[in-house]
């Protein structure tokens, strides 16, 4: 109930001429009788008249229930609204996570069908090649050693090539390409992934030349395709499954090397250093460099925590 107050004013008026005491002075004929004498005959102009202001005060009685409903039907809207931003945010939320699980599911498949692939092909062709040179009556032991060699060189060499075209060209001039691996990714593959596929050219022609010819020089160059492909496999395995969880690894995620090998990858997405660690597997030693030890440790203490929460 709503109390409310309103004030009206009259105006009452007194003739002042009219009142006893107020009268022209009595003569000495008429004396105190004069009081009595109506005043009805005296002249209007002579008995100014004063208005003196009066106030009522009245009371008015407002129900609130209409009021009070549509306060409810309001809380009701607001309740009914936050609820719907809920709903919609939780539906978001679940579309989000099917998505993801159905982008890591693909790349997975891809994983598994192309290291299944280059893998059987891989050991089929050295098998292929070394059975072919031990053929005839003498090994050759120096081409097989060649082979052996620069698989092992090619594998640490492209370490050390992935540092300098990642740091020269992928974050110059092949930023366009290089810049969808440093924002999210929507859907399954980005466009970085083409580097992967523009160093598996020259692998595949290596391999290619070394397998169907016979001497020294083919067999460095099989070696060295063998050592490209060896290194793209575990780049994948660490970098795309260890770091950026596009498909589940297993159990090398518990090896303490591979843990500061991801940490440190880790903290080049997060540029604290200016971008570096540029490499991958000699990534902790790139840190070391720049006085980046106890970030490392503090982003592999991080990531064994989220392992053990999840």
């Amino acid at each position: 109930m709503a109390t409310g107050t309103s004030a009206a004013s009259r105006s009452v008026t007194y003739p002042l001429g009219r009142i006893g005491f107020l009268s022209p002075k009595p003569n000495s004929i008429s004396g105190p009788f004069r009081l009595l004498i109506p005043v009805t005959h005296l002249p209007r102009q002579d008995f100014p008249f004063r208005r003196k202001k009066s106030f009522s005060i009245g009371v008015v009685m407002e129900n609130k229930t209409e009021n009070t409903s549509v306060e409810i039907q309001k809380l009701n809207a607001v309740e009914t609204t936050g609820n719907t931003k809920l709903q919609v945010s939780s539906a978001r939320v679940a579309d989000r996570l099917t998505r993801k699980r159905a982008e890591r599911h693909t790349y997975l498949v891809a994983a598994i069908m192309s290291s299944l692939g280059i893998t059987s092909m891989a050991v089929l062709s050295v098998y292929y090649r070394f059975s072919w040179q031990m053929e005839g009556a003498e090994i050759p032991l120096l081409e097989m050693f060649g082979t052996f060699a620069l698989s092992v060189g090619a594998a640490v060499g492209m370490e050390f090539w992935a540092r300098w075209a990642h740091r020269a060209l992928w974050h110059a001039s092949l930023w366009h390409m290089h810049e969808s691996h440093h924002q999210p990714r929507d859907g399954p593959f980005e466009l970085n992934d083409v580097f992967a596929i523009t160093n598996a050219v020259p692998a595949i022609a290596l391999l290619s030349y070394g397998l169907f010819h016979k001497g020294l020089f083919p067999g460095l160059c099989f070696g060295a395709g063998l050592g490209i492909t060896l290194f793209g496999m575990a780049y994948m395995f660490v970098h795309d499954g260890l770091v950026h969880h596009r498909f589940p690894v297993g159990p090398i995620a518990n090896v303490p090397y591979l843990r500061r090998v991801a940490a440190a990858h880790q903290l080049h997405h997060s540029e604290k250093f200016e971008g570096v660690p540029y490499g991958l597997f000699l990534g902790p030693k790139e840190l070391e460099e720049v006085g980046g030890v106890e970030e490392l440790d503090k982003e592999i203490n991080r990531r064994i925590k989220l392992s053990k929460g999840s």
